[in-house]
């Protein structure tokens, strides 16, 4: 089953976006990963990824990729199309991007040379450590901590929900170095998984099987080279990394919303009832038109995003969280439709829209719920209006 590629002829994508999409879509569907354990076909799709060259997007040209820098295009293509034909496999590339990103945007060169290269291949997985049991959405409320010493940084605390957990290679993981300055006083380290003082063994099981693990740091000492990007500069290089792959996240609730369309569509034209079939009938048709019009909505959000933020010399943090809010809170109306359209066949486990139904719930929560995206698109148009008000 070839993923859709009409959009592609968009004025937000060049040839070489386009090149990308046909040959992923014509690749997808010839590739088959069991994926009864979650762990295992992480891994799986991590090393075939790899080996057909397509984690390659995950990092820039210098350090074994295909662009310049991350191009925010490319990402949003091949997780739409990842998506569609499986959101684990959809997990495990944007796990190696985000995982990895904040390496590509301020790692030295010895820090890119030892870890990107392996993650463009395959051959080491990535993971993003910034959550806690109690600062999720609020980053600012951390409290691990990284003291320095002569023989490095000492670090202290834990990490929850942390994608990649237990399955890593390295984490890139965000501490406070300055515990009483708020934000301000956040670095990040990168830390390798086999770090003395690193439990990464309590996994975390969820709805949508895929690896979770909550990260425990007794006493755990990195040299001072782990040391990513500036003193304290760890939350501007959170927000960044997260800026980039917000859209992508968009991209990926947008693959599975057209699978949900395209098993809606399968199911209402062979379903008989009442001596005609389900697609038959203008109540069919008019839940048909309304999945198709939010996941439309949701694209041009979503493309305009990543459009903007590869061409435009300006942060694209407003648009990427009405992208990624639209398309996830749009696309878990288009599966419920879907799932409601299958009747009983729908809720059974198995079923391609009983799994998408799990699986698009946790898109509307990490790299920001949509609460969250609400809150940043509001004090946005807010500081809009004042400025424009000042030079008014």
């Amino acid at each position: 089953m070839r993923a859709p590629t009409d959009h592609l002829s968009l004025p937000f994508f060049e040839s070489a976006h386009r090149e990308i999409g046909n040959c992923l879509a014509d690749w997808l569907p010839k590739q088959s990963i069991d994926e009864a354990d979650d762990r295992r076909a992480c891994r799986d799709w991590v090393s075939l990824l790899g080996k057909n060259q397509w984690l390659r997007y995950c990092v820039a040209k210098r350090d074994g990729g295909v662009f310049d820098a991350l191009d925010s295009r490319a990402l949003v293509i091949l997780r739409e199309n990842l998506a569609f034909h499986s959101p684990l496999a959809d997990f495990a590339f944007a796990m190696q991007g985000l995982g990895s990103g904040a390496i590509t945007l301020a790692g030295t060169d010895e820090q890119r040379a030892k870890y990107l290269p392996a993650v463009a291949s395959g051959a080491k997985i990535a993971a993003f450590a910034l959550s806690e049991p109690d600062a999720g959405s609020d980053v600012a409320a951390m409290a691990t901590t990284a003291i320095e010493t002569a023989n490095g940084y000492v670090l202290n605390g834990s990490k929850t929900w942390i994608s990649n957990g237990g399955l890593a290679d390295f984490y890139c993981v965000f501490a406070k170095t300055n515990p009483d300055a708020g934000s301000r006083g956040i670095s990040a380290f990168i830390v390798d998984a086999k770090t003395p003082g690193l439990d990464d063994s309590a996994h975390i099981h969820v709805m949508a099987p895929h690896p979770l693990a909550t990260l425990k740091f007794e006493n755990c000492v990195v040299p001072k080279t782990a040391l990513l990007g500036s003193v304290d500069g760890g939350f501007k290089l959170a927000m960044q990394t997260l800026d980039i792959f917000r859209a992508s996240v968009a991209a990926a609730a947008l693959g599975m919303a057209r699978r949900a369309l395209h098993e809606a569509i399968a199911w209402s034209t062979t379903r008989k009832m009442f001596k005609q079939t389900l697609a038959d009938f203008q109540l069919t048709q008019a839940k048909l038109g309304d999945m198709a019009t939010l996941i439309d909505a949701a694209a041009l959000l979503t493309y305009r995003a990543a459009w903007l933020r590869d061409t435009q010399d300006a942060r694209t943090t407003k648009e990427a969280a009405m992208a990624k809010m639209t398309a996830t809170e749009n696309a878990q109306r288009v599966i419920d439709t879907a799932l409601q359209m299958h009747g009983g066949r729908g809720v059974e486990v198995g079923a391609v829209v009983e799994h998408l139904y799990r699986d698009i719930r946790s898109l509307r929560i990490y790299e920001g719920a949509t609460e969250v995206q609400q809150l940043i698109v509001g004090k946005a148009v807010l500081a809009e209006a004042a400025a424009a008000a000042q030079g008014a």
